[in-house]
């Protein structure tokens, strides 16, 4: 059983906790103002709610991984990120971000999943990582806006809002979708993002060609590029670089590693163009790095 709430565990790995109007929620939901929290690096435990987020402000990477599961992102508005009851997961968010959020339990999902007409198992909620979708994230900025407002009289509107939001999350990401696969107009499936990254990431070291990944995803290079930085908010370039970079700042926390060795673990064949690339995307040279560490 899950006994800790969405609330306790976004207190706990927030810096700055969510900014809560528990008077204007019931029926299972509770939904928060808008408000900054900084980036960070935690493992999230599993809740008992589902939660959903959307985003204000200058967009920062994100990223959880659990074992060989991963999906990566890039917030923005009128994106949504969906973390299932039950999710756990290895959590980064580079830097400080503007959301809101609306937490709701797995009996509040059923419910409106039944009044879709959903006949059959449990509706499984899909985890989302700044995925466009701004019919969920209009719904989430009202009901942010709601959570601001001194009115006792908004408890209804705040209930039907909050029954919106999660009509629209059965039917776009839910086992219950078409396509579970599917992640909106123009964007790749899951799987075929899944397979795109998971072979990105098995040749950080290696040559890769676009050609490759478009046949993987059977797609021509033309839409699979559209398609891809659509679904992750990133060029398959930089999103290669961006993971590039991270096995180079892990490598270089081992003082015993050659800064030589960490070019070649992440495809470059000098230490002279992989410090160029990361001064570029870092904004300081291995070396400086390394003796900040």
């Amino acid at each position: 059983m899950l006994d800790r709430s969405a609330m306790q565990e976004m207190n706990r790995v927030l810096d700055v906790a969510p900014r809560l109007r528990p008077d204007v929620c019931g029926r299972g939901a509770c939904i928060t103002e808008r408000w900054a929290h900084s980036g960070f690096t935690s493992h999230v435990e599993p809740m008992a709610d589902h939660v959903v987020m959307t985003y204000y402000g200058a967009p920062q990477r994100l990223e959880w991984r659990d074992g060989s599961r991963y999906q990566q992102g890039v917030t923005r508005q009128k994106a949504i990120t969906v973390i299932p009851s039950g999710h756990e997961a290895a959590w980064m968010i580079a830097g400080a971000i503007e959301v809101s959020h609306v937490y709701f339990s797995d009996a509040r999902l059923q419910t409106c999943a039944e009044a879709t007409g959903h006949r059959g198992p449990a509706v499984q909620l899909l985890d989302r990582v700044a995925l466009p979708d701004p019919t969920a994230s209009a719904l989430l900025e009202i009901l942010a806006s709601e959570a601001c407002r001194d009115d006792a009289g908004n408890g209804l509107f705040v209930e039907q809002a909050v029954d919106l939001l999660c009509m629209q999350l059965v039917r776009a990401h839910s086992s219950t979708c078409r396509d579970e696969g599917k992640r909106a107009s123009g964007c790749l499936a899951n799987w075929q993002v899944r397979r795109v990254t998971e072979y990105l990431h098995e040749r950080l070291d290696e040559e890769v060609r676009l050609d490759d990944l478009a046949k993987l995803a059977g797609l021509s290079r033309f839409y699979f590029c559209a398609a891809f930085r659509r679904s992750t908010g990133l060029t398959p370039h930089q999103w290669l670089l961006t993971q590039r970079m991270a096995r180079a700042r892990a490598l270089m926390a081992d003082p015993s590693i050659p800064l030589t060795q960490v070019a070649l673990a992440v495809g470059y064949q000098t230490p002279s163009a992989f410090a160029a690339a990361f001064r570029r995307t870092e904004g300081m040279s291995p070396t400086e790095y390394r003796q900040r560490c």
